[in-house]
């Protein structure tokens, strides 16, 4: 008897030991990411879900960790598989959610964390059924939403989306795609600014009527009401998003999705970050499109202005003789022109990225290329990559469609052919991107880069035909630079040369600007290909933050070099940084700390942890 019992107490015993080193070892793991946000999954869909997999792009693109995690996963506290640093409960496939959940979720904010509520989230039970008066989170919402017992299907309705200018910024939202985007004269009168969509205007976006004054700053409203806002909630916060930003990402309008992750990161919890341009340093791509042989004398002109003594610049040509059907003899036609071929070698002595616009003829690439079988045009971007080639000696690796006309298998085909970067007309608004199409995403190791535009408007001579008033287009101009500077972020800008002419006073006061800018080493001009590349080596990067005792502790490392890879501290909770192993230089910025990485391929930083 008495060895029956001890042996049930030592196996008692052992199990209490080993749950407690199992407790510590999965407590030391958690620490291992001291940042990471978790995005809640159902149990029912797979971590390898596609909308799942939006997020945690979305997140890497913006320096962030987020890490899924199945609802079981996350309702067993022994492991402790709550420590994060913020909770995000996503739309669109985490709409199902039960008591247990809910209470979980609200315990969890009650006692000082910090959850990303977005849309549609835990609106209906694990039933699938609205709650009877509101959504069960109204409260942590802060306000009254989900009304489906008063309102019905109205309770949903789609509108215009407006927010403060200084909200916008705070976003990351780029001038122009917000409009106006310079604040009122007027005393005392702060300018309300309205997202807007490239060549439409108008853009709506569906979020849930919310009803009753909201307990919080509201960032963003829509005819709905509250669109976005910011509330204490116990001894934690909520950001409550009522867009749905997964459905919204997946349809190629990232920027939401992009905005809201930063915001809740950066300015919710002052997390640290990888940012996205080489050394920290923001810039812009400025990208010529050059279609046909109207761009000749247009090209021969602006080779006197003094941008062409700034750059490199990213110039994208159709190369073929022809442009709108074969014989037309309109094209800028690189192989026959010796005007056209000096050109195009002048353009790659100055340095410019030369690349593919479209294939071979412009227009009728264009008007084709989504209506035609892939197979019979494929050769008109085989023949127009060589042309290309052969006149510049060098491999052509950055693209831009005519007319923005990118199907899906031009961009598999481009990804095969060796192209690492193309502009696009998806995304506005946004940096460079992996983006989604159809519930995939749009390439491996090849790049996007969204457009900005002004309102309506994204080339000269688009802002030329709507009347856009010349000291509009030059505060844009202004405005956009100060924008990636201060962000430390690029976006792409693109012209096509015989649209620029009009714009010679405004341009040439630009480029004085941009010129100081780059003297100070705050501002570059970077190619698609540049950060194309840049981005690919950036992707084989691995980072991770501890904490523990009041220190900070980011560990990173690469399969070459770490060298231009930048992190940014935000001063309001973390100190000076300290380099304890490899090479980095620390610099304080606006509002915090920059560590941009040197040579090696392993590097060890400390800050002590100061507080919010």
């Amino acid at each position: 008897m008495n060895a029956r019992r001890s042996m049930a107490t030592a196996i008692v015993a052992f199990l209490l030991v080993a749950g407690v080193w199992l407790a510590l070892r999965v407590s030391e793991s958690w620490a291992a990411g001291a940042d990471r946000l978790i995005l809640l999954v159902p149990d029912g869909v797979s971590i390898a879900d596609s909308r799942v997999k939006a997020w945690v792009d979305a997140a890497s693109e913006e320096g962030l960790h987020v890490v899924p995690m199945h609802d079981s996963t996350y309702m067993r506290p022994l492991l402790d598989s709550r420590a994060c640093a913020g909770l995000i409960l996503p739309d669109g496939f985490h709409v199902n959610a039960g008591d247990l959940m809910v209470s979980t979720i609200r315990d969890y904010v009650a006692n000082g964390g910090h959850l990303m509520l977005v849309y549609d989230a835990a609106t209906k039970s694990s039933q699938g059924f609205y709650s009877s008066e509101e959504s069960r989170l109204s409260d942590l919402a802060g306000v009254r939403y989900a009304l489906y017992k008063s309102l019905g299907a109205e309770m949903i309705r789609s509108s215009a989306v407006s927010g403060s200018i200084p909200t916008m910024d705070e976003l990351g939202v780029p001038p122009g795609k917000y409009f106006p985007f310079v604040e009122s004269q007027k005393e005392g009168e702060q300018t309300s600014a309205q997202l807007r969509r490239y060549q439409f205007g108008d853009l709506e976006y569906p979020s849930f009527v919310t009803m009753g004054d909201y307990a919080g700053d509201v960032l963003l409203r829509s005819s709905s009401n509250v669109a976005a806002g910011l509330h204490p909630f116990g001894k934690g916060s909520v950001l409550f998003v009522n867009l749905p930003l997964t459905t919204l990402v997946e349809s190629t309008d990232g920027l939401p999705l992009h905005a809201f992750l930063n915001y809740f990161a950066v300015h919710v919890l002052a997390l640290p970050f990888l940012l996205a341009v080489p050394d920290g340093v923001g810039g812009i791509v400025l990208n010529w499109h050059v279609d046909s042989n109207a761009a000749i004398q247009s090209l021969q002109a602006v080779s006197t202005w003094p941008m062409t003594r700034q750059g490199p610049y990213s110039i994208d040509i159709t190369a073929g003789p022809d442009d709108y059907r074969v014989g037309d003899h309109e094209g800028f036609d690189v192989p026959g022109n010796p005007v056209s071929r000096e050109l195009v070698r002048e353009l790659v002595r100055s340095g410019d990225e030369v690349g593919s616009h479209g294939g071979w003829m412009h227009d009728y690439f264009s008007a084709n290329v989504d209506k035609d079988p892939p197979e019979q045009m494929e050769k008109y971007l085989e023949l127009n990559k060589a042309a290309l080639e052969e006149v510049t000696g060098k491999p052509v690796i950055e693209y831009s469609a005519p007319n923005g006309n990118q199907p899906e298998w031009v961009t598999r085909w481009l990804e095969a052919h060796g192209f690492i970067a193309y502009y696009f007309t998806g995304d506005t608004g946004m940096g460079p991107t992996q983006g989604y199409r159809d519930g995939h995403r749009d390439g491996q190791t090849i790049w996007a880069f969204p457009i900005v535009h002004l309102d309506c408007a994204a080339s000269f001579e688009e802002m030329e035909r709507l009347s856009v008033p010349s000291p509009v287009v030059e505060s844009w101009l202004d405005a956009l630079t100060d924008f990636v500077v201060r962000h430390r972020q690029v976006r792409l800008a693109y012209f096509h040369p015989p649209g620029i002419l009009p714009y010679r006073r405004i341009v040439d006061a630009w480029f004085e600007k941009t010129g100081q800018l780059r003297a100070q080493g705050k501002f570059r001009w970077y190619t698609m290909a540049q950060v194309a590349r840049f981005l690919n080596s950036r992707n084989a990067v691995t980072w991770s933050l501890k904490q523990q005792k009041g220190v900070a502790s980011l560990t990173a490392s690469a399969p070459t070099t770490l060298a231009h890879e930048a992190w940014r501290f935000p001063a309001r909770k973390y100190g000076q940084p300290v380099v304890r192993r490899g090479s980095a230089e620390i610099t304080e910025v606006r509002d915090g700390w920059m560590v941009v990485a040197g040579e090696g391929d392993r590097l060890e930083i400390e800050s002590r942890v100061s507080g919010q």
